[in-house]
């Protein structure tokens, strides 16, 4: 049986056909999210979809980066939930602060600020004014697990 909706936000991620996920388990020593006064800090979370990963390897090379933003949406979302584990109800996030987004890139590709708009136009899709945020893209040589995208937030809360 499936768990009502127990935010505005939550019945957002429904009517875009997306259901909250169970906080990602770490992949080291680190906790997915902690809170320090009103904010909110993610761990990087990794496209993990009921922990796996379904596409692996280099944007530009073993991924497109059509693949590679659909994988940066689910790291948001990912994001969301490990926020979600911390202040309780996702109707309590005031703003997205800062998104930096990682991408494991082929030495030619270029693209990563495209990709990385997975993330923000997930917030923005999901938060309205309150989902725009300050951000970062940068291609790396390889992330963990041979993700192709990896996702941070900073979330302000109330």
């Amino acid at each position: 049986m499936q768990e009502a909706t127990s935010s505005r936000v939550e019945a957002r991620l429904a009517e875009l056909g997306l259901t909250l996920p169970s906080v990602a388990k770490p992949v080291a020593a680190y906790l997915p999210a902690i809170v320090t006064g009103n904010y909110v800090y993610t761990s990087g979370q990794l496209p993990l979809i009921n922990g796996e990963l379904t596409v692996v390897g280099k944007v530009g090379a073993e991924v497109s980066a059509e693949d590679a933003k659909a994988q940066a949406q689910t790291c948001a979302l990912n994001a969301l939930a490990a926020i979600k584990s911390v202040i309780g109800d996702l109707d309590r996030i005031k703003r997205i602060v800062k998104v930096v987004g990682f991408v494991s890139s082929d030495p030619a590709f270029t693209g990563q600020p495209a990709v990385i708009n997975g993330a923000s136009e997930f917030f923005g899709e999901v938060l309205g004014d309150a989902g725009l945020h300050a951000r970062s893209a940068v291609g790396v040589a390889t992330l963990p697990l041979d993700a192709a995208v990896e996702v941070e937030v900073i979330a302000e809360f109330e």
